[in-house]
């Protein structure tokens, strides 16, 4: 038997990176999924690499629009029968200073990782709390623990996030619901290894175990909280970071 046998998951942002690692890796655990994307074209793309609709479907998905994101959910029950597992994993960057930084930059960030995950965990709530059931991850940063220089939004949207998981966790635990947290540190992807060299070998001095991590060993602590492996864990925040800044 394998882990999510029979169980339906959404994942924001599934499209690329870290959110196809773990949409494949649910998959491959027996989960039927739904991605979540803004780019349509690239879900349907994931979805067809995943199986196509017996396996996975794509839905396009604004996380900031709460009646996007509630379709999305809702997509998920009405083709697949039940939402066992919310991923909110949808979230950009617009990196400067404070100084320089815009106000529609801040408010960007915050809507997509703020914003985002409290539409994505309200909806997924409401719906396995009927079911008496549930699992959401909700996707962090090492940024929100520590700080980033040049992410005073971002920083602020992971750490928000942080917070978010932890009340709505209490408020759901009595429900079967669970609700826990991952913040990855330095995962080689498409947009980490587009930062300058200087600030990769920067990051790389503050990991003893001398790497960056892989999409998949996010993945795989996905598939943990999301499976009965984690039953009796709930509000916990898990770093995926090689140890930096521990």
């Amino acid at each position: 038997m394998t882990l999510l046998q029979g169980r339906t998951a959404v994942i924001t942002g599934g499209a690329q990176g870290i959110g196809f690692a773990i949409a494949e890796t649910f998959v491959k655990e027996g989960a039927r999924v739904v991605i979540g994307d803004l780019d349509l074209a690239a879900a349907q793309a994931a979805a067809e690499k995943l199986g196509g609709p017996d396996t996975a479907r794509a839905v396009r998905c604004d996380v900031t629009d709460t009646a996007q994101t509630n379709a999305l959910v809702d997509a998920a029950v009405e083709v697949f029968g039940s939402l066992d597992v919310m991923v909110n994993n949808a979230g950009i960057t617009r990196d400067a200073t404070m100084r320089k930084m815009t106000e529609e930059q801040f408010d960007q960030v915050i809507a997509v990782h703020l914003r985002g995950a409290w539409n994505g965990t309200r909806k997924a709530a409401a719906v396995m709390r009927e079911q008496k059931r549930g699992a959401i991850v909700n996707i962090s940063s090492l940024s929100g623990k520590v700080g980033m220089i040049g992410q005073t939004n971002y920083s602020a949207a992971k750490a928000g996030i942080v917070g978010l998981s932890k009340a709505a966790a209490k408020e759901v635990a009595h429900h079967g619901v669970r609700v826990n947290v991952i913040q990855p540190g330095l995962i080689r992807s498409a947009m980490t290894e587009a930062m300058p060299q200087h600030a990769w070998d920067h990051k790389m001095t503050e990991i003893p175990m001398q790497r960056a991590g892989e999409v998949h060993e996010v993945a795989g602590v996905a598939l943990f909280l999301a499976s009965d492996l984690s039953s009796y864990m709930t509000g916990t925040v898990l770093e995926v970071t090689g140890g930096r800044l521990m």
